[in-house]
């Protein structure tokens, strides 16, 4: 390689350090397999403990539903006993007198069924299934809020890991070109036109570039790390981000707004919360309802003891009826507690009312960002482009001995530098773009 020519001995060790650096952070074996954003959601959503626990929250909430619907049907029990009772003594002449034994009949049993089937209490029955609705809507608002989590720091990710990528190739082109110019200067050295001090301030450069190559490789292996573990991948398998477009569609601040009320998970979580404290306060205003059901008894015993004379035989015996009761001390038991879910009620509807701001406040200022990135992406282009007409400038100059090595090894650095910040440009309007579909809940 050219660079090992003629390279003092600091500069050399320090190459050696660079290239031993370098292949010691290189994987032996890296599967490398393109996958798009929308691929990379569905490997997280499907590998996410976050997301199967709140999945398994959204299985429970269905059968509370239902357990919440089966309190309409009625309550049936069957009751039973068997019993052995002793003699009976009667002590006739006092405690201290022995008593007086009587047979009778020893053995009882009763076999019996109950039911109860409530008319009504208060709607408490309704209340409840529609709380236990609502609540399923809120854990299902949540799961998909912890999905939309999941993709955001996905997508960072994976934008992050494109972005060093293209840093990355950037950097490997300019070293061969930096190599290129080397040779040349050298040249320029061996026949006395340019200094030896021109020969080390390139070398320098270029050992410079080639550790900003090995940083790259660890920043795009730290990053391919993080994303592995988010979508349940091994550590030598890396993600090679697809093309993107360079910019995304933008709608009026209004049109975020509106779809933000309607679809934010957020936004979503604290209406159902606020529905739930409304739903609390009617079913603490129904205890003071009154209750009534039907009720239904039949029982099968032995032996008869209902009804004078008794009879060692086995009889049966139904009741049916209406059960009806009012809750009289409910008016000086529950004033407070409706005060108190009123309150509650209250302080959950400013709440929403402040979330709903709070999403004005985060749309407008997710717009001026992704503005401002897309007007940095404008002015990086024009950098870039004047960049280069300097680069190639400068470079002929220098060709032609009326430019320093400084003015050279400087315009190359802008011109890296320019082509950075357009890259960093485009992924930042990327990832400015997502975060504006995470809060409207689209993401």
């Amino acid at each position: 390689m050219l660079y090992r020519l003629k390279v003092p001995g600091v500069i050399g060790i320090f190459i050696l350090i660079v290239n031993s650096l370098n292949a010691q952070n290189k994987p032996d074996t890296v599967t490398a397999v393109p996958l798009s954003l929308s691929e990379i959601w569905a490997k997280a959503d499907a590998y996410s403990k976050v997301i199967k626990i709140q999945a398994l929250k959204v299985a429970a909430s269905e059968k509370e539903i239902n357990d919440a619907k089966a309190a309409v049907l009625p309550e049936l029990s069957v009751k039973g006993n068997l019993e052995r009772a002793s003699n009976l003594p009667m002590y006739e002449n006092g405690l201290l007198e022995p008593p007086t034994q009587h047979n009778i009949i020893h053995t009882r049993y009763k076999i019996g069924s109950e039911a109860y089937f409530n008319l009504y209490n208060g709607n408490k029955t309704n209340l409840k299934i529609s709380a236990e609705n609502t609540r399923h809507q809120l854990i299902s608002e949540q799961l998909h809020l912890s999905a939309a989590d999941i993709h955001l720091r996905a997508t960072t990710y994976y934008l992050d890991i494109q972005q060093h990528l293209q840093f990355r190739d950037l950097v490997v082109k300019n070293i061969a070109e930096q190599e290129k110019q080397l040779a040349q200067i050298r040249d320029f050295q061996k026949n006395g036109v340019v200094l030896n001090s021109d020969v080390l301030r390139a070398e320098l450069k270029l050992s410079r570039q080639k550790m900003l190559l090995v940083q790259l490789e660890n920043d795009i292996t730290i990053a391919s790390q993080k994303l592995n573990i988010l979508i349940g991948e091994a550590t030598n398998f890396r993600v090679l981000p697809g093309e993107s477009t360079d910019t995304l569609p933008l709608e009026p601040a209004e049109t975020y707004v509106n779809a933000a009320l309607q679809h934010s998970h957020q936004y979503k979580i604290s209406a159902q919360q606020t529905t739930l404290s409304k739903i609390k306060v009617q079913d603490i205003k129904g205890n003071l309802a009154p209750k009534a059901g039907l009720y239904a008894e039949y029982n099968y015993a032995y032996p008869q003891t209902m009804l004078y004379p008794y009879a060692a035989a086995p009889y049966g015996f139904g009741i049916i009826g209406i059960k009806a009761a009012f809750p009289v001390s409910g008016f000086y038991h529950n004033k407070n507690k409706v005060a108190a879910a009123r309150i509650e009620l209250s302080q959950q509807t400013l709440e929403q009312q402040h979330l709903e701001e709070d999403l004005r406040q985060q749309i407008n200022e997710a717009r001026i960002r992704y503005e401002e990135d897309l007007q940095r992406i404008t002015v990086a282009r024009e950098n870039v482009a004047q960049a280069t007409e300097n680069y190639r400038i400068v470079t002929n100059t220098y060709a032609n001995q009326t430019a320093l090595i400084t003015d050279l090894l400087d315009a190359d650095v802008q011109l890296l530098q320019t082509k950075f910040e357009l890259s960093a440009s485009l992924v930042a309007a990327r990832l400015q773009y997502y975060k504006l579909q995470y809060i409207i809940g689209d993401l």
